[in-house]
């Protein structure tokens, strides 16, 4: 590939610290899982941090965790307020626990949620608010806060593509009562699979770390928010208390999360260095349109819109590129409304989704990198024109 959509970040780090672990003969969660979360939770700023075999995983668990909590509960016909536009498995465990998901559109500028929308989306059963940060943009959170606040609403956090961004100085994913992150082979760091769930809440915490191992309380401290321990060692480490998932991470994962976690500055700073020269030479095309963030993004990779002589014709330009050597894909699942599996969801869509439609039929992104993809880039605008000029003679 010319212009591959993924690559990886790992060094002879990485590799050592899969060996130590290979060496020490402990695979399973365990002390390189503990260390991780710590490092992770102060890395972003959150009292928790909760690892997980993945970024989907993440948000199975934040949803599972409120349906248990004392306090924050989401109960089966609950509302939850979503964009129309994200990945499957933002979606999947609100149907799973029976809640009422209410899509609204999103901006064709950010690709996140239009908070436009919200006041109007807002009603009776309405509990919650799960925007997902697309493509490493942030949410408008100013806004977003605020009309939590005021409706008595849980913020949730989707920031599984999003890890490094920004909105007014404090990064996404802490800005929600529990936030999520994903650490899967093509995102900013690499655990090879893996997410993370982060809130500042311990109730959350401690009903997330026995819900991801069997719902027993072998991992809670001694006294927990879910059931103290008697000190019977028998009993404390097969006592099951909660109806759990097995979403334990593997040692080797966290010990290579170590070493990413290091670089994750000099990684993100990468990403917006590249930006910069995305914006210069695809933000004033008359073909397409380009991903306008709002705060400081990091990147995950370069959204594009076709439009004015190029509109109706992605197929064709995806041929044309994949031809070119340039990997592309899909605005993640673009408008999940147009899925089969939205037969199984208990929904209602406020307004028209007249801008999750667009992206569905005229989106798709480009790669983006820990490295200079300046060569890259320039060759993905000259293969673009190639293909413009060609449908315009």
């Amino acid at each position: 590939m010319r212009y591959p959509l993924t690559s990886s970040s790992w060094d002879e780090r990485e590799i050592h610290a899969i060996r130590e672990v290979v060496d020490s003969g402990q695979f399973t969660m365990s002390e390189n899982v503990r260390l991780y979360e710590e490092r992770f939770a102060d890395y972003f700023g959150s009292r928790y941090a909760v690892m997980v075999n993945s970024g989907s995983s993440a948000n199975s668990l934040a949803i599972a965790t409120l349906v248990y909590h004392s306090k924050s509960q989401l109960r089966p016909g609950d509302e939850v307020i979503v964009p129309a536009v994200s990945w499957g498995t933002t979606y999947f465990p609100l149907q799973q626990y029976g809640l009422h998901l209410k899509f609204v559109d999103i901006s064709l500028d950010t690709l996140n949620l239009d908070c436009n929308t919200l006041e109007s989306a807002v009603g009776h059963k309405t509990r919650a608010v799960f925007p997902v940060n697309l493509l490493g943009a942030p949410n408008e959170y100013d806004r977003l806060s605020a009309f939590c606040d005021n409706h008595g609403l849980i913020l949730l956090e989707d920031n599984c593509e999003s890890m490094g961004a920004k909105y007014n100085g404090q990064f996404t994913g802490t800005f929600g009562f529990i936030g999520t992150f994903s650490t899967f082979f093509s995102h900013h760091i690499s655990t090879i699979e893996g997410g993370v769930l982060v809130t500042d809440d311990e109730e959350v915490c401690h009903i997330a770390k026995s819900l991801r191992a069997h719902g027993w309380t072998r991992e809670l401290p001694e006294k927990n928010v879910v059931f103290d321990k008697d000190g019977d060692p028998f009993n404390d480490l097969f006592r099951f208390v909660l109806p759990g998932y097995n979403l334990r991470p593997m040692e080797i994962s966290a010990a290579v999360g170590i070493h990413q976690l290091e670089k994750l500055d000099s990684i993100v700073s990468m990403r917006r260095k590249n930006a910069a020269i995305f914006q210069e030479l695809f933000g004033e095309l008359d073909y397409v349109s380009i991903q306008k963030p709002v705060g400081e993004s990091s990147w995950f990779g370069f959204a594009l819109i076709l439009k004015g002589g190029l509109a109706g014709q992605r197929v064709p330009v995806m041929e044309a590129l994949t031809s070119a050597g340039i990997e592309c894909r899909p605005i993640v699942a673009g408008n999940i409304m147009k899925h089969p599996v939205i037969k199984y969801f208990d929904y209602t869509v406020h307004g028209e989704l007249v801008n999750a439609d667009t992206i569905h039929t005229e989106g798709f992104f480009v790669g983006n990198h820990h490295y200079d993809l300046t060569d890259n880039l320039r060759y993905f605008r000259t293969t673009l024109d190639q293909f413009a000029e060609k449908k315009s003679s």
